[in-house]
């Protein structure tokens, strides 16, 4: 089992930039791909970035450009630098970490608020 907890998380005008961070721990070895998603009220879930061990990245057309996600295996966390916030940014963030097989894990959550 994995266990994944965000930080990193806040308000910031727009243009603005954030870093979340996402520590793992437990059976990270399982972990092949780790990735950032969110969800604003009302809409559904959708990936923002994800990063596979051999770290080929992936990103959501609406972030590219802007966001960009890392990682540091000798501290078993990936990050998600974001900058140029928008408006239409504004979610919870969660971060996800997904098996070869298995089930995925999933952090609690980070608010990211971005005011006009």
């Amino acid at each position: 089992q994995v266990q994944l907890v965000e930080s990193g998380g806040g308000l910031v005008q727009s243009g603005g930039s954030l870093r979340l961070s996402c520590a793992a721990s437990g059976s990270i070895f399982s972990i092949y791909v780790m990735g950032w998603y969110r969800q604003a009220p009302g809409k559904q879930r959708e990936l923002v970035a994800s990063i596979t061990t051999d770290g080929s990245t992936r990103y959501a057309d609406s972030v590219k450009g802007r966001f960009t996600i890392s990682r540091d295996n000798a501290k078993n966390t990936v990050y998600l630098q974001m900058n140029s916030l928008k408006f239409e940014d504004t979610a919870v963030y969660y971060c996800n970490g997904r098996p070869l097989t298995g089930f995925d894990s999933w952090g609690q959550g980070t608010q990211v608020t971005v005011s006009s």
